[in-house]
């Protein structure tokens, strides 16, 4: 029996050029931005704990990028090469992993607090052979099944995607529910074509009475986009590098968790604890 083929989306068969010139549109981060945001406020996770999250479809690190200075902990999958590629020289913080998300996950049960997704979901719904294992039906399953496994409980998945009908909707939902997901989807902006936004807001367990929450109603607020914009562009120097958000309390943070993750080697705690040397200039 032949192995399937990968189910991929147009990224999958970029070129390093072409992988670049993605990331560096300024329309694509600004589309990127504002909907990790939005995810993350979906995600609802409290700010006084230290999280892992796992960013689904994570690409050159656009989302990635925004997880690190919000401070999160994080590791990004994705099927691209040449993505990821991009990513590393990015110096985003999160360990990258090539995958085949419609295959499943190999994470250890409980292994996040919580995962994201952009414009990704949608691209499980592709069959491109006959083989049973190309189908979405599979795919989704086996997706879904793996990622409630690798959250922990009680945790939240957050996936912004493109469904084309209703009837994609309901399959989708139906099989992330009969995974073992509470949640369903949630729509910001629903009368406007230009702003309409779908994600769905996924729980594991039902600690601390998790509802699903309230789309945006109305129009998309461009003063919010814009403060948004101008906030990142602050956190970053004259040749668009990012600036350091690494202060002793993000580090701290870090540290903890790695430690909790039973990571070996983890730096002692010490008044030098994020301390910047002085320049000898």
């Amino acid at each position: 029996m032949s192995r399937p083929e990968l189910q991929a989306p147009p990224e999958f068969y970029y070129g390093d050029t072409e992988a670049k010139k993605y990331t560096t549109n300024t329309r694509n981060q600004q589309i990127q931005a504002d909907m990790t945001y939005r995810a993350l406020e979906l995600l609802n996770i409290p700010s006084s704990q230290p999280v892992f999250l796992l960013d689904i479809g994570c690409g050159s690190g656009l989302s990635g990028e925004i997880l690190d200075e919000e401070g999160y902990v994080w590791a990004g999958v994705d099927i691209a090469p040449s993505m990821l590629q991009v990513a590393l020289e990015r110096e985003v913080d999160g360990d990258l992993f090539l995958q085949d998300i419609g295959q499943g996950f190999g994470f250890r049960p409980g292994s996040f607090d919580g995962a994201i997704s952009i414009s990704v979901l949608q691209w499980l719904l592709n069959a491109e052979t006959s083989h049973p294992t190309s189908s979405p039906p599979y795919r989704l399953n086996r997706f879904f099944t793996t990622l409630y496994s690798a959250l922990r409980n009680p945790s939240r998945a957050v996936f912004q995607f493109y469904p084309s009908s209703d009837d994609q909707i309901q399959l989708i939902t139906s099989i992330a529910q009969k995974a073992g997901f509470g949640g369903g989807v949630v729509v910001d902006y629903p009368n406007s074509k230009k702003a309409k936004k779908v994600f769905l807001c996924l729980f594991v367990g039902s600690g601390g009475g998790q509802q699903l929450p309230k789309g945006l109603e109305g129009e998309e607020d461009d003063h919010v986009r814009f403060e948004r914009r101008r906030e990142k562009e602050k956190r970053r120097d004259r040749t668009g590098k990012r600036k350091g958000v690494k202060d002793k309390a993000w580090i701290l943070k870090k540290k903890e968790l790695y430690r909790q993750r039973g990571k070996e080697g983890v730096p002692r705690d010490s008044k030098y604890t994020g301390r910047k040397r002085k320049s000898i200039f």
